[in-house]
């Protein structure tokens, strides 16, 4: 069972991250719906909004409970966050409250913190809140998929970007459950689990980056061509190892040096796209988002690296 300390600091670590990704989930929503369903424009807005709320009340109670190591990994801001929402907001006319993200910026780790019973009851009605949040997002999420198979609505969001944000709405919701329930997951449970569902999603944002680049942007587009296909290839490994056909350790370190690849280009694509130099269809903010998770999947797999996995 999880001690209280572990409690308060994984679920606020886990809502810096996740409630981001998902306030940026319902940006890209909106931002990709025609004129005539401007009620699912109104609705994702919304949707937006309320993760900000939540955001902001989470970063107002973590200074100094979470840890260094989070804060520091790209997964909550990186270097081009604050820009990348300054330059979408300008080009989709939505307002984007950037001072989340110098709240963020602000942020400072702690070791040892006493957890007192009033803080722990603010994290567990927070992560009850979250819960309700990201349930209905999904359902929202469903609702928009469905349409767009029975040719019932358009999107500029492409029917696997939509299940895509889909599935990882479900899983932040899955681990805020685990949370509010106690549940401490076993090293081995939670490498397998993430490494399979990351190695998915780098596989697919490399195929999303193919797709949304200007035709004549040869190199970059055969880069993440490559990249999709070693993440597919790495997606396979890891349902392997979920089969104990092959050792976890060797998906992690093979995925551990894709990622940081990965990881890179996303960081160059993010520049480019901000200083204008990479012609495409892809939002600043998509970018910067995109580097954040594979920045998150990097801490994971360095972790799962060092802690030892027992057979």
């Amino acid at each position: 069972m999880l001690s209280s300390f572990d409690f308060v600091r994984q679920s606020l670590e886990l809502h810096l991250f996740f409630a981001r990704i998902m306030k940026e989930h319902s940006f890209f929503l909106e931002a990709g719906f025609t004129t005539r369903d401007n009620s699912f424009t109104r609705k994702a807005d919304e949707f937006r909004m309320e993760f900000d709320r939540l955001l902001i009340d989470v970063v107002s109670i973590s200074n100094g409970i979470v840890s260094q190591s989070v804060i520091h990994s790209g997964e909550v801001f990186t270097p081009y966050t604050l820009d990348a929402e300054t330059v979408s907001s300008y080009y989709s006319g939505v307002r984007i409250p950037i001072n989340i993200t110098q709240a963020e910026i602000n942020l400072m780790g702690g070791e040892t913190v006493t957890i007192n019973p009033f803080l722990e009851q603010r994290v567990v009605s927070v992560n009850n809140r979250a819960i309700g949040l990201i349930k209905a997002l999904i359902t929202f999420k469903e609702t928009i998929l469905s349409n767009v198979l029975s040719c019932k609505m358009f999107t500029l969001n492409y029917p696997l970007l939509i299940d895509h944000i889909m599935r990882e709405a479900r899983l932040y919701v899955q681990m805020v459950q685990q949370l509010q329930s106690r549940e401490e997951m076993s090293i081995e449970k939670e490498a397998l689990q993430q490494e399979l569902f990351w190695n998915r999603i780098m596989a697919e944002h490399s195929k999303f980056i193919r797709g949304l680049l200007d035709p004549t942007e040869d190199q970059l587009i055969n880069t993440a061509h490559d990249f999709g296909n070693e993440f597919d290839q790495l997606t396979t490994e890891a349902k392997a190892a979920v089969d104990m056909t092959i050792p976890l350790e060797k998906v992690t370190e093979d995925s551990l040096n894709a990622v940081q690849r990965i990881r890179d280009f996303k960081e160059q694509g993010t520049k480019g796209l901000l200083e204008c130099k990479i012609k495409s269809i892809i939002i600043p903010l998509l970018g910067d988002h995109t580097l954040r998770e594979a920045n998150h999947f990097l801490r994971l797999l360095k972790q799962f690296e060092v802690k030892p996995i027992n057979k």
